[in-house]
């Protein structure tokens, strides 16, 4: 409990969207295309705690609506990305959930347009900090939210809050479905396409899915990983056979650590049978299988073994076992077993480390950022049978 009983060193203050004639107005207005500021500091301090809502007319707001992070003088982010990844749920949508550092709340077992967002992780800065919020919607956004921090001295040996989303639509899959589907009917082998996609080798990890690349001395604590699986094999589909691998201080394959499979990695096992759940270290924030008519959103979120389709966003935070880098570390993970599929895959990492970092992917444009609609997931899921 973060030792509650000893003395707190510090000034504790907030920045908030409170109405300052008094009234009830206690939010404010983005305009379409504009940005706001919504804490600018001119001290040393630590961020606590984050909270914010927005109303929006626009659909999938969640991933137009941009959150950006600065720390003393720096000119680019160590934070961006779209808020509602931030908040740890991808495709665009809310999805209640409640994790140690990150939740949201909203109604439970239905996808939203809406809900409370926070997050807990420590931001400390030496000289000031600035969040800006881009609204890149089509109609203005209304924003209520809190900054809650403390005003002290930071240690030298302090690193830096970073976190950065990253997408890749769709990952560059090694398996021709069309031939394996006209082979697999031709033998009559229900698994076939299992057979030929486990006689793939990947012994470099260049072509996984990239969720972290950084440069500098620091600690990883965690990642959300967004997938809308559109790319099924001929048998049993599953996009979780994938190994996490983490290359550090630039060290050659194998890599220090490799893991068995994705779902592996996010605490779980035998492909999320549970469906939706939440733990403070590990979940899946997101659980929206796709039926044959696509109607994702408003089914159960109970799935069947073999219900693989549809979107997801799984999350692992090392809050107690965060993982060390002293110069370079490159986290990726394989898009199915060998980097066999040609899914929809998005991501933000969250680490630690000193300034000054690596330069971030360029931010995609709001078209690119746009989750693939319900129906059209569906069909390219189900054309493949």
């Amino acid at each position: 409990m973060h030792q509650l009983y000893l003395r707190k060193e510090g000034t504790s203050r907030r920045l908030s969207s409170w109405d300052r004639t008094g009234g009830n107005k206690d939010f404010i207005v983005i305009g379409a295309g504009q940005s706001a500021a919504i804490a600018e500091i001119a001290s040393a301090g630590v961020i606590q705690h984050i909270w914010m809502t927005i109303a929006s007319r626009d659909k999938y707001a969640f991933r137009k609506v941009l959150i950006r992070m600065f720390w003393d003088d720096e000119q680019e982010p160590s934070v961006d990305s779209p808020v509602g990844d931030f908040f740890g749920v991808g495709h665009g949508v809310a999805s209640h959930y409640v994790s140690m550092p990150l939740n949201m709340i909203t109604t439970q077992n239905v996808i939203e347009d809406k809900a409370a967002m926070n997050c807990f992780f420590e931001m400390p800065f030496r000289r000031g900090a600035r969040i800006e919020i881009i609204n890149e919607c089509e109609h203005e956004i209304v924003l209520y939210f809190y900054v809650d921090y403390v005003e002290k001295e930071i240690p030298e040996d302090s690193f830096y809050f970073h976190a950065s989303w990253r997408r890749e639509n769709p990952t560059k899959g090694l398996v021709d479905l069309s031939a394996l589907k006209a082979e697999h009917d031709k033998q009559d082998k229900a698994n076939y396409g299992d057979q030929k996609v486990y006689e793939l080798k990947n012994l470099t990890g260049e072509d996984n899915y990239v969720i972290l690349d950084a440069v500098g001395e620091g600690h990883y604590v965690g990642c959300n990983l967004s997938i809308d699986h559109l790319n099924p094999m001929p048998g049993f589909s599953w996009p979780g056979e994938g190994d996490d691998m983490f290359f550090i201080d630039g060290e050659p394959w194998p890599p220090r650590l490799h893991g068995t499979g994705t779902e592996d990695y996010f605490c779980a096992a035998w492909g999320y049978p549970s469906g939706k759940y939440d733990a403070p270290y590990h979940g899946l924030s997101l659980y929206a299988p796709i039926r044959e008519n696509g109607d994702a959103w408003k089914e159960s979120n109970t799935i069947s073994f073999n219900d693989y389709s549809g979107k997801m966003t799984q999350y692992r935070f090392h809050i107690v076992d965060p993982i060390i880098f002293r110069k370079s570390i490159r986290f990726s993970i394989e898009h199915g077993h060998a980097n066999a599929q040609s899914n929809d895959y998005s991501s933000v990492a969250y680490w630690y480390q000193r300034e000054p970092h690596k330069a971030f992917p360029q931010m995609l444009s709001v078209s690119q950022r746009l989750p693939i609609p319900e129906k059209e997931s569906a069909k390219l899921f189900y054309r493949t049978f």
